[in-house]
């Protein structure tokens, strides 16, 4: 599932792309990925509507319009905006599943294999109080040391089940939370309580890094995820401990382990480094 370096990179991908462009036309073709909004009323709202924006919010792509409505994209496991200016043959555009043809030629699609991800559109009250129940920007400058501390004291949870709650920090899954928690060498099952603000520190520091190098390096791809222009991301080249398993750890050699004991997510670990 795309986290918050992927959604990063699509939204700055958009921004650059098609801040200002109209939407002339808007074609549906599977309804079901489609939120608090029928297929009709969205052909009606979005017609000769301006882009104002593209941006993330948490793990997902807020697109901002003149009309003072959002659409709002979750892509999940398969789900991909995709800039549409001749560059896609038809076999790339087949699962598209909703269209908006701008004015200057081009065409923007919500393209979904497996149709899990979802499209909503919603008015400024309602994405006020959609977005008001999400957790803190990691990347913000209220993310501090102290911040993260009150957080993981809060509860006796797994550390790593708390850093993917969206309700207390936005955008952190399964990928980044494993990285993290390796660079800052604690181990993703000891309860978030009993991590003192000293490795609170170093925890919150390792999160800020990870996902920095992640949206320079564009994000992470291993089977679907793909950013505005169909490519790659390529910071799977630097995971440390994600998807690598009954390797050697490249910090002392020895083989990382991978457990769904935690939270029923993999989660692969070095039990020498991580105690």
């Amino acid at each position: 599932m795309p986290e918050l370096p992927e959604t990063e990179t699509i939204a700055r991908d958009l921004d650059g792309a098609i801040r200002g462009r109209k939407i002339t036309k808007v074609s549906v073709r599977k309804a079901d990925v489609l939120r608090e909004v029928t297929a009709r009323a969205l052909a009606k709202r979005l017609r000769d509507v301006t882009i104002l924006r593209s941006w993330r919010r948490a793990k997902l792509v807020v697109i901002d319009l003149d009309t003072g409505d959002h659409i709002v994209v979750q892509p999940r496991f398969t789900g991909a905006l995709l800039i549409d200016d001749g560059n896609f043959n038809a076999s790339e555009l087949s699962y598209s599943t909703l269209r908006l043809d701008l004015d200057d030629g081009r065409a923007l699609h919500y393209a979904d294999v497996r149709r899990l991800g979802t499209v909503a559109l919603m008015d400024a009250d309602r994405f006020e109080e959609y977005s008001g129940k999400l957790g803190i920007e990691p990347l913000d400058r209220a993310f501090t040391d102290a911040h993260l501390s009150a957080v993981l004291r809060a509860t006796s949870q797994p550390v790593k089940k708390v850093l993917m709650e969206q309700r207390k920090i936005a955008g952190i899954g399964n990928i980044y939370a494993n990285e993290a928690l390796w660079r800052a060498r604690i181990d993703p099952s000891r309860p978030a309580a009993s991590v003192p603000i000293e490795e609170a520190s170093l925890l919150r520091q390792s999160i800020v890094d990870v996902l920095r190098e992640a949206i320079e390096a564009r994000g992470t791809s291993f089977r679907d995820y793909r950013d505005a222009r169909g490519k790659r991301g390529s910071f799977f080249e630097k995971l440390q401990v994600y998807g690598r398993g009954g390797l050697p750890c490249r910090r002392c050699g020895s083989r990382l382990v991978t457990t769904h004991a935690i939270d029923g997510r993999a989660t692969t670990m070095c039990v020498k480094c991580q105690h």
